[in-house]
């Protein structure tokens, strides 16, 4: 006999409608947080904080807020999790963040707003809790690549829609002034508007959630004491029958009738011993945390690369006739200046991106996971990616009639690397943790590490980026990413697979074998 947990769904067949639902919750959360980037600059202006040329220190103090916050709390809300289920906490994440909205919209002074985005911070672990609920859900090798690539295209679909409401509807007396008129809730409070259409989108995604999205902790699943060959379908039973004629399922003469039978007695001091003997694992064992190294060393430079894109695009262009020789303009080191693009163009050029991404994510990602495996494809594109830090400076010499052709290319380039990437790392991770009962605190640790760097990688790489405009070389804050793609590419091979562990942890064995080669017994699943 054996405890097992019963569930709606075939674990063989891919779990479309609950990654469409967790999709659903998943996509408000990015519209939410992004929302801010096209008015943070602007409201900071408005609030009159120091000088004018202050105005982007303090916007970018707003906005890494929440992953500071976030940072400091991903691995409790991962840890929690795994204790309560993983439902309440996503819950609890978009409620936070949906509250978070509306304090930042009824703002007046910066220390409120930051106040705002970190409290969201604080009370959101979605991003580990996510990972782990997909992780459950998928139980096939042969479905992850697929699965985990629904999340990033479900983020990148979010990230421009997000956005695109907090330009539209920010400050809406100017920019509807019959329906917004003068001295009206929305004049008084100019970004309030798309922060309540932001914590209206997580409401519903609350609402749908709460009464859709199932639960996928194994231990929070009902459970049912079947014998080893038992079939589970949908139609099995949760209460013992048997035939009436042969054997009445209560017989009143027996005389322990009223009583649990030795049997009952038995199968449950099994199950609680099987739960007793489940073991301890460690989270931050070498095979766990060479992935999460490698996700973090990835996280900070593709986070370097979305700050200094617009920045480089917008930035002055120094005309051709200002070069010193042709030896000076071939000199990776000569570099002075940006596009000089101007920002509906940008705006159009990061649009197309948003697209390019999510064919990325849509197409190229399984295929070329299907291809050559996820361990290969890994090796490859974190190998490759330092490319896309040397390119980039060269946009400088282009001539003019090429320059949107050759920006188009880099993004091509820079969004195979990154967009194949991150999926990628998250399977990984997957693979690396010994146990489902300690997949939350694993994907908690992993937000919490990516939290840390994407909140440092802006001031870095801004501050590279004016010291090397002073220089005439603009191309340092790039060669400083590509210094730590660097890095990353040497680091993507302490990363191991264990090829004989099947999905969760188990190989074929029973047992766990850690990095370290210590093998400790199997927790006997429920």
């Amino acid at each position: 006999m054996t405890l097992t947990c019963t569930s709606h769904r075939d674990p063989d067949k891919f779990p479309a409608v609950q990654l469409f639902l967790l999709a659903i919750v998943r996509l408000a959360e990015p519209i939410a947080l992004t929302s801010i980037f096209p008015y943070a600059w602007a409201f900071i202006k408005r609030l009159h904080i120091g000088n004018e040329d202050d105005a982007s220190f303090y916007a970018g103090l707003l906005i890494s807020s929440f992953a500071l916050a976030e940072a400091s709390m991903g691995m409790y809300w991962g840890g929690l999790s795994d204790r309560v289920g993983r439902k309440p906490v996503l819950l609890l994440g978009c409620v936070g963040t949906m509250f978070s909205m509306i304090m930042v919209g009824f703002a007046t002074n910066l220390w409120v707003a930051v106040l705002g985005r970190a409290i969201g911070g604080l009370l959101n672990g979605n991003i580990g809790v996510i990972q782990t609920m997909v992780g459950e859900l998928v139980t096939k090798p042969e479905h992850e690549p697929k699965a985990y690539s629904i999340m990033p295209f479900v983020w990148s679909i979010g990230t421009i829609i997000g956005p695109a409401i907090g330009g539209t509807f920010a400050d809406p007396h100017d920019s509807f002034p019959n329906m917004f008129p003068k001295g009206s809730l929305f004049d008084r409070f100019p970004y309030l508007l798309p922060n309540l259409i932001c914590a209206g989108m997580l409401f519903m995604s609350i609402v749908l959630g709460y009464f859709l999205l199932e639960e996928t902790h194994p231990d929070m699943q009902p459970r049912v004491l079947l014998p080893d060959d038992t079939f589970l379908s949908e139609n099995t039973p949760l209460i013992e029958t048997s035939d009436a004629m042969k054997r009445p399922a209560v017989d009143l003469r027996d005389e322990n009738y009223g009583t649990m039978r030795a049997r009952d007695i038995q199968n449950a001091s099994l199950a609680l011993k099987t739960i007793e003997r489940q073991p301890s694992y460690n989270v931050f064992s070498k095979k766990i945390m060479a992935v999460i190294v490698s996700l973090s060393i990835f996280t900070y430079h593709s986070m370097t690369f979305d700050h200094l894109l617009p920045i480089f695009f917008e930035d002055d262009r120094v005309p051709t006739s200002q070069s010193f020789g042709i030896f000076k303009v071939l000199s990776p080191f000569y570099s002075p200046g940006g596009l000089g693009l101007s920002l509906q163009s940008v705006g159009m050029i990061m649009a197309v991106q948003g697209v390019i991404a999510l064919f990325m994510q849509a197409v190229i990602f399984p295929l070329m996971a299907e291809r050559l495996g996820v361990y290969r494809l890994f090796i490859l594109v974190t190998v490759l990616h330092p490319i896309i830090y040397v390119i980039m400076p060269t946009l400088l010499f282009i001539p003019e009639r090429l320059l949107y052709p050759a920006i188009y290319f880099c993004l091509v380039v820079r969004n195979f690397f990154s967009i194949l990437l991150y999926p990628l790392l998250l399977i990984l991770i997957k693979e690396a943790t010994p146990s489902f009962s300690v997949l939350g605190k694993v994907n908690g640790l992993a937000a919490s590490a990516g939290a840390a760097c994407r909140m440092i990688a802006p001031p870095v790489a801004g501050y590279l980026y004016s010291v090397g405009r002073k220089m005439d070389c603009t191309a340092l804050a790039w060669y400083g990413s590509m210094f730590v793609a660097v890095i990353g590419a040497i680091q993507c091979f302490q990363v191991k697979r264990d090829r004989s562990r099947n999905v969760g942890g188990d190989d074929n064995t029973g047992q766990h074998s850690d990095s370290d080669g210590e093998v400790t017994p199997a927790a006997e699943t429920a």
